[in-house]
């Protein structure tokens, strides 16, 4: 299947509300589809968000980051998510990919954040020279910790 990224537009919503609903992150995060269409029109309407579409032009996954998002400094990586049937497909690793190709040319260090509830994501970045570099208990629900993560350019 060939897979291009492009920036997110309304056409992609549907796609993306259901690859962040049926997410780890969706389940823990947004409580309603409201909440998750008016988060993923916020995306789209700052132009943060970009999706992987198959040549239909059919949303697959997508990315959202925020350039100077982490300490008004660094790259932040805010949401990722693939659509449940694509999964495995490696188009999550693809995303990763394209926003270290943007964004690295700009800076020395990218940042993230996991939930706890999301061990097998964690592993993930771990494998792709993600490193925890602080804990942050509560951030965004209670009893949930996030691990913060970053990732400094190869030089």
């Amino acid at each position: 299947m060939k897979i291009n990224i492009t920036k997110a537009d309304k056409l992609h919503l549907e796609g993306c509300k259901s690859a962040l609903l049926n997410s780890k992150l969706g389940q823990g995060y947004f409580p309603s589809e409201e909440k998750t269409i008016a988060a993923l029109t916020e995306g789209i309407t700052k132009e943060e968000m970009f999706v992987a579409v198959d040549d239909k032009g059919e949303c697959l996954g997508f990315i959202w980051f925020i350039a100077s998002g982490a300490f008004h400094s660094f790259p932040y990586l805010h949401i990722i998510a693939v659509r449940e049937e694509f999964r495995g497909l490696g188009i999550g690793k693809k995303l990763l990919s394209f926003f270290e190709e943007k964004v690295f040319p700009h800076t020395s260090k990218v940042f993230l954040v996991v939930a706890d509830f999301n061990p097998d994501a964690k592993r993930l970045y771990e494998s792709l020279g993600y490193q925890q570099v602080g804990v942050l208990p509560n951030l965004y629900k209670e009893g949930v910790t996030e691990y913060l993560m970053m990732k400094e350019k190869v030089a």
